[in-house]
């Protein structure tokens, strides 16, 4: 194995962003989350706060989403949102582009977009991963926002939100990857399902995923490992 039990669930968002999650069920996914140890939670923005409480004292940081999941909302909304994720003790926000900009090559105002999430949260200490929602682009468009994304300093690319008509492939965290400069991570996110998958793309060089099976996912490494 090139790998230990701490790699692996240190990959790991813990993704709570299905609309139809209840209260208890985000309080047992925060649970979940920090006693597998994994990097984040990523929650729904209403219930970040109770997030950042449940996970005080752990190495689980409490993120959340930004713009999402379309990112048609406008800039000053997006940098709201952001400062309230912040001041509610989010660290890793999860930002999704404007895609009719993207797709109508409106590259000043997507550059502007991402800039303005990155800079108020960079000021506070936080970090940005920016979501492409690969399923609606073509390979042109990843690759200028990888361009610029590396630009303005986003600390993650992203391929998806989850809930496009498409998740993520290899093809396209390949080009990600190849487009990115070193300094800027690639995170997979939608589809990644098991312990298999989530090593596929980190032989390619990913570094974070979104996941839901984390659960699944912790036990089968514990079990290859031989961890009891």
């Amino acid at each position: 194995m090139d790998y230990t039990y701490r790699d692996i669930a240190k990959m790991i968002d813990h993704s709570l962003l299905n609309p139809i999650l209840t209260d208890e069920e985000m309080e047992r996914g925060c649970r979940i989350a920090r006693e597998y140890d994994v990097a984040s939670v990523c929650i729904k923005p209403y219930y970040l706060k109770r997030c950042a409480e449940l996970l005080a004292g752990s190495e689980v940081r409490p993120s959340t989403t930004i713009g999402f999941p379309h990112g048609g909302h406008t800039t000053a909304i997006k940098v709201a949102e952001a400062k309230q994720a912040l001041d509610d003790g989010g660290i890793e926000l999860d930002m999704v582009v404007n895609i009719g900009k993207v797709l109508s090559g409106d590259w000043a105002y997507v550059r502007d977009d991402i800039r303005a999430v990155v800079e108020i949260t960079h000021e506070r200490g936080g970090i940005v991963k920016v979501i492409f929602e690969n399923c609606y682009l073509q390979d042109e468009h990843k690759i200028r926002l990888c361009e610029i994304c590396a630009e303005v300093g986003a600390d993650f690319v992203k391929t998806s939100t989850g809930f496009g008509s498409g998740g993520a492939t290899i093809e396209d965290l390949k080009l990600m990857r190849k487009y990115s400069p070193p300094h800027v991570q690639v995170k997979a996110a939608g589809g990644i399902r098991t312990l298999d998958a989530l090593l596929e793309v980190r032989a390619i060089g990913v570094t974070r995923v979104g996941a839901t099976r984390t659960v699944e996912i912790l036990e089968e490494c514990k079990r290859r490992l031989g961890i009891v």
